[in-house]
């Protein structure tokens, strides 16, 4: 219901389109990592990857849990809470791992947060946490490094700004573009492993960037 519902409503606040590597592949059973830059970005992400067919299991901030309908729409699907600096925090990789035992593919924002900057420029993803690492290497899972550019432009900044943002952005129609970058496996310490899914991910962020002759992709 997700993916279709942000199919829907993304074309009504940007204008999105997406590429993919030519030997990107979606397999059943990988761990899709996206970077993450605006309250927009995982709308449109999921529009993005439901053109291409694929619904995954999206691990969230536990907090929409608690936002009526929305939250049990979460838990029917199957997606997967994350109680950040909580003892919890371990059970959401634990149910991410059954997850891709059943085949499902996961969408995991490495970074752990959205950027804290006030002006809707394009930047790199921030440095990633070792959760995704820890994901991969247990479960042998394939990486697949997803980039999302414009996001911002349809909300940034301080609430106010947000809500100004989404409000204006059917109206602006802002360009979105996604790009999915050729899998990979995690190997080596968590530390390098995350270093090297970070560089993947970059990567496609810049080629999406570059979609949008966003200039931070250029000096990157």
């Amino acid at each position: 219901m997700l993916s279709r519902l942000a199919d829907v409503l993304v074309p009504t606040v940007g204008r999105l389109t997406v590429t993919a590597d030519a030997d990107a592949v979606l397999a059943p059973g990988s761990i899709i990592v996206a970077n993450h830059t605006s309250l927009a970005d995982p709308a449109i992400v999921l529009a993005a990857l439901h053109r291409l067919d694929v619904h995954p299991v999206v691990m969230a901030a536990a907090g929409l849990w608690r936002i009526p309908l929305l939250g049990s729409a979460l838990s029917r699907e199957g997606h997967i809470p994350v109680h950040r600096n909580d003892p919890r925090a371990a059970r959401a990789l634990d149910h991410a791992a059954a997850a891709l035992r059943e085949g499902r593919l996961i969408l995991i924002y490495a970074e752990g947060g959205i950027p804290t900057r006030k002006d809707a420029s394009e930047a790199p993803p921030a440095p990633f946490r070792t959760g995704l690492s820890r994901l991969a290497q247990h479960t042998g899972a394939p990486v697949i490094p997803v980039g999302q550019a414009g996001a911002r432009r349809v909300t940034s900044g301080n609430p106010a700004k947000q809500l100004a943002g989404l409000a204006t952005a059917p109206l602006r129609r802002p360009n979105l573009h996604v790009h999915v970058g050729a899998p990979l496996r995690l190997t080596g310490e968590p530390a390098a492993s995350t270093k090297q899914a970070h560089g993947a991910v970059t990567e496609a962020w810049r080629t999406a960037a570059g979609r949008l002759g966003e200039a931070g992709a250029l000096v990157a």
